[in-house]
């Protein structure tokens, strides 16, 4: 049940099975249990809860309902619990409904959200960042910028915000189109 980037979450009719979220108080917190989710075999895409499921975090976990019993098991042990859940998909939003990309020659721009990537085509190497307004982009920016696209990391490894998220979704893209991963893999 992995959902593309670009797509929209599916609803319940197109699955063929209930699907439900998982809700966060905090982005980092959402991150954190995808990734304890994911790492213990799950099938599970971060999404955006609809606005009136929102407390302060723009990020939610979905899920098949039948999974969730041995999810919530899993989150707890992970110390990643979640502070409640849904059974549905109405009103959900994919993180990228939106991923663009702009050929400049010698460089590709790829944009996520409202965070941006630009890399040097040849050589896979970070020559800028740009977009947010979250804590966490400025500390990114150095860390990347310079970098290069298999060296190992991804912005989702450093940041916490919603707008680091969504400059790994760039990265990833980035990754993808070039055709270069990182020295780990692609992570999800």
């Amino acid at each position: 049940m992995i959902w593309p980037f670009g797509k929209k979450a599916p609803r319940r009719e197109d699955v063929g099975e209930a699907v439900g979220i998982f809700l966060f108080g905090e982005v980092s917190a959402a991150i954190k249990a995808e990734t304890v989710l994911k790492a213990a075999g799950y099938d599970v895409e971060l999404v955006a809860p609809p606005p009136r499921l929102r407390a302060g975090c723009d990020l939610a976990v979905a899920l098949a309902t039948v999974e969730r019993p041995g999810a919530e098991r899993v989150l707890a042990e992970g110390d990643a619990e979640a502070r409640g859940w849904a059974d549905t998909l109405d009103g959900t939003m994919d993180l990228a409904d939106i991923i663009t990309t702009e050929d400049f020659g010698e460089w590709l721009m790829v944009r996520a959200g409202n965070m941006k990537i630009t890399v040097e085509k040849v050589t896979g190497r970070i020559v800028n960042t740009s977009g947010g307004g979250c804590p966490d982009i400025p500390y990114l920016n150095l860390e990347f910028v310079g970098a290069g696209l298999a060296d190992g990391r991804r912005p989702r490894d450093l940041g916490y915000t919603l707008c680091g998220l969504m400059l790994d979704r760039a990265f990833v893209e980035a990754q993808q189109l070039l055709g270069q991963t990182t020295a780990a893999g692609d992570g999800e």
